[in-house]
């Protein structure tokens, strides 16, 4: 195993400051976020996330090498979509490429699907965040299509592309 997922831990602030203050990794989120990304703001983001419902949001610390290298989440949809849930990560640029984040991806949906009453988890990277798709891939998720002109990121209207995995294909996550 490459790298665990394991629960935040509010020691964890500084590693997760560490890998947030990067304007490239940022590029590839959604809004919000802060730059620079403070232990301060690590430490609220940890705090919510242990304080969140355990039914709702799997929220896990990406480590490697001794130390938390990024993040990873898989959070419930509402409504008639109770049973749906969007995935979210990123890991720290100097892990990029190495087969981290897939297999933390594959631990994820492992846990979510054996632990809960999850169906689908879907992700929506950025179109030209190829590294994000491909990781989606090796996973296991399928794509579904491109949702044109979805969201607007550093001024610029983007499209996003729509991956899922259901619970009936978690026989390809453990196989791997």
């Amino acid at each position: 195993m490459i790298c665990k997922i394991r629960k935040w831990e509010l020691s964890d602030a500084a590693d997760l400051a560490a890998a947030l203050s990067n304007k490239k990794i940022l590029d590839n989120l959604r809004d919000g976020l802060p730059y620079p990304y403070t232990e301060q703001d690590g430490a609220d983001y940890i705090s919510a996330m242990l304080s969140a419902d355990e039914e709702d949001t799997f929220a896990f610390a990406v480590t490697a090498d001794d130390k938390v290298i990024g993040s990873i989440g898989v959070f419930r949809q509402g409504n008639i979509h109770r049973q749906t849930a969007e995935l979210g990560y990123y890991i720290a640029e100097e892990y990029w490429g190495r087969g981290i984040m897939t297999e933390a991806v594959r631990q994820t949906c492992k846990h979510v699907f054996e632990k809960s009453d999850i169906i689908r988890i879907y992700a929506e990277p950025f179109a030209n965040n190829t590294a994000s798709c491909r990781v989606l891939e090796k996973a296991g998720f399928q794509y579904e299509g491109t949702l044109r002109s979805n969201a607007v990121k550093n001024g610029k209207v983007v499209d996003m592309k729509m991956y899922s995995i259901l619970s009936s294909d978690h026989s390809y996550i453990i196989m791997q």
